[in-house]
């Protein structure tokens, strides 16, 4: 095959492209659809439609419910598991790091559960120069700092109580005791009413942090994500701009690994 060839479109088969259009269209809703909502989201009249649906009915792509109404079948949710078995978190996280350090202009963290506690697996330095003495490999307080809380407040809690008794080994670590756990509870619980948390100045003084969780699709926590920059530089606020940005690519991530009920937007 000659190099101009390559560099042609391929020919594909146009009934099919129009199943792919039905198929997008129903993914995109995130719902069942009856026959006509999901003709008009595909652009195509319902007599038209009709015909792809029956045969991705047939080999089980989709399926209808009680109402009628079409919804993802057995073989789509096969496929899509399979997909998502596939999915490394933090290769997949990779782009969202670096485009949400462009957005902010702050340094971004990425970090998972390791054997230690949470663990910084991918930094994305800030275009601007900030002292921030995060690197590679730092294993951070899940009590003092706002990654580790944010751990804190969707771990299971046999693993959380393990985790919380190395603490003192951590980052910013101290031994925990039973009286400090209690005290942490609201904390963790706010943390998961408001899908992220702060740290203003603590424990690195001069640096604020806002993190948020990614979740997979089995609901469990996946990685945290953090913004950080000297304070005063940024609005740390929960509500501020930063932190919608924050909250907005964690969401898009959990999307991405199948979370029910993230958003992709």
């Amino acid at each position: 095959m000659t190099e101009l060839e390559d560099s042609k479109p391929q020919r594909g088969i146009q009934s099919l492209d129009n199943t792919g259009q039905l198929l997008n269209a129903l993914a995109d809703a995130g719902r069942p659809l009856s026959l006509g909502e999901l003709a008009r989201a595909a652009g195509m009249a319902p007599a038209k439609a009709f015909p792809h649906l029956v045969s991705l009915q047939k080999i089980g792509l989709l399926a209808r419910n009680a109402d009628g109404d079409f919804e993802a079948g057995m073989l789509a949710l096969e496929m899509g598991l399979v997909a998502l078995q596939r999915l490394s978190p933090t290769r997949e996280a990779e782009p969202e790091v670096v485009a949400l350090a462009h957005a902010t202009g702050l340094s971004v963290a990425m970090a998972v559960f390791g054997p230690l506690g949470p663990t910084v697996v991918r930094l994305e330095e800030a275009s601007r120069p900030q002292h921030v003495s995060l690197r590679v490999g730092t294993v951070l307080s899940m009590v003092n700092t706002a990654i580790g809380r944010t751990f804190a407040a969707h771990l299971p809690d046999d693993v959380l109580t393990q985790a919380l008794a190395q603490d003192a080994i951590r980052m910013a670590g101290s031994p925990v005791d039973t009286a400090m756990q209690r005290a942490a509870i609201p904390r963790w619980r706010k943390i998961r009413d408001d899908g992220i948390d702060n740290a203003v100045s603590r424990p690195v003084p001069g640096i604020d942090t806002l993190a948020a969780p990614v979740f997979d699709h089995t609901g469990a926590l996946a990685l945290v994500i953090a913004v950080m920059g000297s304070s005063g530089s940024f609005d740390s606020a929960l509500d501020g701009d930063v932190a919608q940005l924050v909250r907005q690519a964690a969401r898009r991530l959990s999307w991405r690994f199948g979370a029910m009920g993230a958003s992709g937007g």
